[in-house]
């Protein structure tokens, strides 16, 4: 005999339709964050693919132009910058050049497209000549010293137009260094997307070869934290926030599904998660090997950071989506 007084789940699920009456969590355009990788190139028609990422490139102004009005018209609401200059130094000069490669960039595309949220990555290693975030004396990377640089990049962003700034590096007390000299520079109203909480994963590799990053000596370990704390994560975050942070990013994404959730559940700010290139990278490689249903998978992905409790993600797979929502 069958019992008629147990849980019965499927009269929920016996349709499409149904299914999407009661679905919990949904990934839309406007949670979506896509990162570009702009090159200073006197070539405008440079645009090279990163091997350890396919489908995703280095690209020239014009090319940028280009693949971001395709993405637009496909419905784009948000992307993120980083750049990669032409020449290095040690102190990272080019992030901080009103005429620099992001500057550029950003001018270019709100000009364009002035609706479009321009985020604009805020760190000096992809401008340095030693590849770390700071500068550095004695094989050691100096926090206060770096402040300053921090802060100015940041108003040089804003001066061209960035609508976010999103500081990456880790020093402590950047945050606040930023919104001081955003304030004073009269920037107000312009958020700062915090990495907040950013840990030293093995899960960056491909994106130090798209951005042309990887430290010429030692690791990240000093100022990006160990993988294997939790309760750290909850210190850095409210630092963040009394220092003026609007939003808080997680990164990465799906290894640390769990920090996500903890900081959505102490904090009301909204919530980002970056899945960052390694994770790109995984999918993409099993997909081409016809090892996984890639676009089931990349919304599955999606929907756990949703499920964690993300309001934004930064993926590079936002192109793809967008034109799986649009049909």
């Amino acid at each position: 005999m069958i019992p008629s007084d147990f849980f019965r789940g499927r009269r929920l699920r016996t349709s499409l339709t149904m299914r999407e009456l009661v679905r919990e969590n949904e990934v839309t355009a406007s949670d979506l964050i896509m990162p570009y990788f702009v090159v200073e190139t006197e070539d405008e028609n440079f645009m090279k693919e990163i091997v350890s990422m396919p489908g995703q490139y280095q690209l020239s102004l014009k090319q940028l132009e280009k693949k971001v009005g395709e993405a637009v018209a496909n419905g784009l609401k948000s992307c993120i910058l980083f750049g990669i200059p032409a020449e290095k130094d040690e102190v990272g000069s080019g992030a901080y050049d009103d005429n620099g490669i992001v500057q550029k960039a950003i001018r270019l595309l709100k000009d364009r497209w002035p609706e479009l949220i321009v985020c604009a990555d805020t760190c000096l290693c992809e401008f340095t000549s030693h590849g770390h975030c700071g500068i550095v004396k004695n094989e050691f990377v100096q926090n206060d010293p770096t402040l300053n640089l921090l802060a100015k990049t940041a108003v040089s962003q804003a001066r061209a137009g960035a609508d976010i700034i999103a500081p990456s590096d880790m020093m402590d007390g950047r945050v606040a260094a930023i919104r001081e000299a955003l304030d004073e520079a009269g920037f107000i109203n312009t958020p700062i997307m915090s990495y907040a909480v950013k840990y030293a994963s093995a899960f960056y590799g491909p994106f130090r070869d798209a951005a042309e990053s990887a430290p010429q000596f030692g690791d990240r370990k000093t100022y990006q934290m160990d993988p294997a704390n939790g309760r750290e994560a909850m210190r850095e975050a409210v630092a963040d926030l009394e220092e003026g942070a609007d939003i808080l990013m997680v990164k990465p994404g799906m290894p640390y599904l769990d920090i996500i959730r903890q900081v959505r559940d102490n904090f009301d700010t909204p919530v980002a998660a970056y899945q960052v290139s390694g994770e790109y990278s995984m999918i993409k490689a099993a997909a081409l090997n016809g090892w996984i249903d890639e676009m089931n998978v990349i919304m599955e992905s999606l929907v756990a950071f949703k499920r964690a409790g993300a309001d934004l993600i930064l993926t590079y797979f936002t192109e793809d989506v967008l034109k799986a929502l649009k049909k």
